[in-house]
């Protein structure tokens, strides 16, 4: 089943010609159906999910990757851009796109409506012209864009935000990219489990890291932990290696659908735990996060979470550690705390 998005780019296949990537793809085979539009099909994913269920399907001419730029350079004569859920985040896709293209290439930009791309006539870039709107229909809008210009290299550094966290511990440096969560200041559901994080020790886990403020914070207090961090998104797991570095800290950062990547069992499961899945929020995740935490907890391990006061994560709490222990709450927020 192709999303509305890709459903609207393969109705407009005419703008498609040459080796083609895609950037920021959704959760469905597109690239598959896109390679008999063109020469070949490359993909980078932001969201692991997403790498994996394309992955999974294994065409040979496409080629799938996962992270917040290409491994090594390469040139393209189309480059689609799926519109992010944060506006932000498009000017660093377009400048992707832009180092991306060939002599004469065009980029195409596709999303929902509901997803803010009817704004993206308004954005503008020092590598494209203004945007021509191509396609209306499924409610989503296609724009082509002729590039003007092209950056020497990709630079990060414009798409990162900096700020000072004060712990009990110490200062830390928050570095954060943009499009990731709690980009130009500590929430405060994390403000308030950073207020009860206990002493730790041995193999940790954040799961859901963002830009590495549990982690540092963990780390920062409890330096000889053997800690983990873990995240879908690209531009996260960046962040906090970005964050862990600025700090002189050290832990292990990589990807993981879930806990479907992660290995072993751990003293502590840490986490301010996302509960979105694209533009739609869903507790399906914040569930199997608590079945499989439980499984991956050693004997008397602490999983310690914060979430929204409106979450129902009590029953799922309740079925897997046998009870529900809330360690601290505000109007908005609850910390649970429970032992394997």
């Amino acid at each position: 089943m192709l999303t509305a998005p890709s459903q609207l780019l393969l109705r407009n296949s005419e703008y498609i010609h040459g080796k083609l990537l895609l950037l920021n793809h959704e959760n469905d085979l597109g690239a598959v159906e896109l390679q008999a539009h063109g020469d070949s099909v490359t993909t980078l994913a932001l969201d692991f999910n997403h790498y994996l269920a394309l992955k999974a399907a294994s065409h040979p001419k496409v080629t799938s990757y996962f992270g917040h730029q290409l491994p090594q350079p390469d040139l393209f004569d189309t480059v689609v851009i799926y519109y992010p859920k944060a506006k932000a985040l498009m000017g660093y896709l377009l400048q992707l796109a832009a180092v991306y293209l060939r002599e004469g290439g065009q980029v195409l930009v596709i999303g929902e409506n509901k997803g803010g791309i009817r704004s993206f006539d308004k954005q503008h870039s020092a590598w494209f012209e203004l945007a021509r709107k191509r396609d209306n229909a499924r409610h989503c809008l296609l724009y082509t864009a002729e590039r003007n210009a092209i950056p020497a290299q990709i630079d990060l550094e414009p798409f990162f935000s900096h700020y000072q966290l004060t712990t009990a511990n110490g200062n830390l440096t928050i570095c954060n990219m943009v499009g990731v969560f709690s980009e130009k200041q500590l929430d405060q559901g994390t403000e308030l489990l950073l207020q009860h994080l206990p002493p730790l020790n041995g193999r940790v886990l954040d799961f859901g890291c963002g830009a590495g403020v549990i982690s540092a914070a963990l780390l920062q207090q409890n330096p000889q932990l053997q800690l983990e961090c873990v995240d879908i998104n690209a531009l996260a797991l960046l962040a906090c290696e970005r964050t862990l570095a600025a700090n002189g800290l050290t832990a292990r950062v990589y990807p993981s659908d879930g806990l479907a990547q992660v290995e072993g069992e751990f003293t502590a499961i840490i986490s301010n735990p996302p509960f979105h899945d694209g533009l739609n929020s869903t507790t399906d995740i914040a569930t199997r996060f608590v079945a499989d935490s439980q499984q991956r907890l050693k004997s008397g391990g602490l999983w310690q979470i914060v979430a929204n006061r409106h979450l129902p994560y009590a029953d799922a709490i309740a079925r897997y550690f046998g009870e529900v222990n809330i360690i601290a709450e505000t109007n908005k927020y609850k910390v649970y705390s429970n032992h394997n």
